[in-house]
């Protein structure tokens, strides 16, 4: 398995992360224990996961479902020194918790102390904020977009506070890292140039959508990381597995997310089926499995340090792994690249 450093962090972090938002949901704990030794096992050293997880549904009663699974495996399995542990905290607007509270310095150590109770550990590798309180362009908000309201002025003062209570924790030893997740290269640039002013942890990773067919980082957000040392943890880099080509023909697999959720959280677009056959062509023409092909691009960008997927099954997780060892041609990355240009931005 192939490491990448976690920005200027020190840490090398598997090229493929272990995502556990179905742990206790589409996952039950014993498969969900089965998948964090498989992966341990195949080389894998980076999971991530959330306060607000599992997903599907989300409520107040499963807040905190995932850490606990993950607490679980660590007490019986012993192997929490193997792992660089990644979690979040959730932000404004998700009324499951904290009533939809935004970060805030006040916020963020009893959130620590909450995730570190339930994962059933003293510390916590990459402690990511999972959006920002001004709202983001992500989960397909892009369509409608519009930061004319921000206050830019507030905006700096509330990520200084959280610096400080960051910084606070770094001392404490609750948390090594920082990190963002939904985050636009305007909110990483302050909080790196915040960071170098106040002494407060800087930038490590940014968490966002990131696959063959949502490839928003791919210019000013690229510019920024390569720049300034800060790698890309993209999740859903299946497309929330339209690129496993399982929903191709109008199916619904038994148990998949489009059976929990038929929009796929607004992907489910028209546009979604040329782009998938597209891409399942690109794998055929080459000889691939498309998990695979679709697996190794998004872990191998230049500004990418690990890319997170989720398996809802151990058979799955098995299946994914083998994108550690795919080659990508550059004849390969000419016809990716051709069917992007044919089919941008699918949903």
């Amino acid at each position: 398995m192939k490491m990448n450093p976690l920005g200027r962090t020190g840490l090398e972090v598997s090229e493929l992360c272990l995502g556990t938002m179905t742990y206790g949901s589409q996952t039950p704990p014993e498969d969900a224990h089965a998948q964090m030794d498989c992966a341990l096992d195949a080389g894998i050293n980076f999971f991530d996961t959330a306060e607000m997880y599992p997903v599907l549904p989300i409520t107040k009663e499963t807040v905190g479902g995932s850490e606990k699974i993950i607490g679980d495996w660590f007490k019986t399995s012993g192997r929490r020194g193997e792992v660089i542990l990644a979690t979040k905290h959730s932000g404004a607007g998700l009324a499951a918790v904290r009533d939809g509270a935004p970060i805030t310095a006040e916020t963020i150590r009893p959130t620590i102390e909450g995730s570190l109770q339930r994962l059933k550990t003293d510390y916590i590798d990459l402690y990511q904020f999972h959006w920002p309180n001004r709202g983001s362009y992500m989960f397909r908000q892009n369509w409608t977009f519009d930061p004319s309201g921000q206050d830019p002025i507030a905006v700096r003062e509330n990520m200084i506070e959280c610096l400080e209570a960051l910084k606070d924790e770094v001392r404490r030893g609750t948390i090594r890292h920082f990190g963002l997740s939904n985050e636009s290269a305007w909110g990483t640039a302050q909080w790196l140039k915040l960071a170098q002013e106040t002494g407060g942890p800087r930038v490590a990773s940014i968490q966002n959508e990131y696959s063959l067919m949502c490839r928003l980082a791919d210019t000013d957000l690229a510019e920024l990381m390569l720049n300034e040392d800060v790698g890309l943890l993209p999740f859903s880099p299946l497309a929330t597995g339209f690129l496993t080509g399982k929903y191709r023909g109008g199916a619904v697999p038994e148990g998949s997310r489009m059976e929990r959720s038929p929009d796929m959280s607004g992907r489910n677009s028209g546009r979604v089926v040329a782009a998938v056959d597209a891409y399942m062509d690109v794998a055929e023409k080459h000889g691939l499995d498309p998990v695979h092909m679709a697996l190794a691009w998004s872990a191998r960008r230049s500004f990418v340090a690990s890319s997170i997927f989720g398996a809802t099954t151990l058979e799955q997780l098995q299946h994914l792994l083998p994108a550690a060892d795919v080659v990508l041609s550059t004849e390969l990355l000419n016809d990716l690249n051709a069917a992007h240009k044919a089919h941008p931005m699918p949903y």
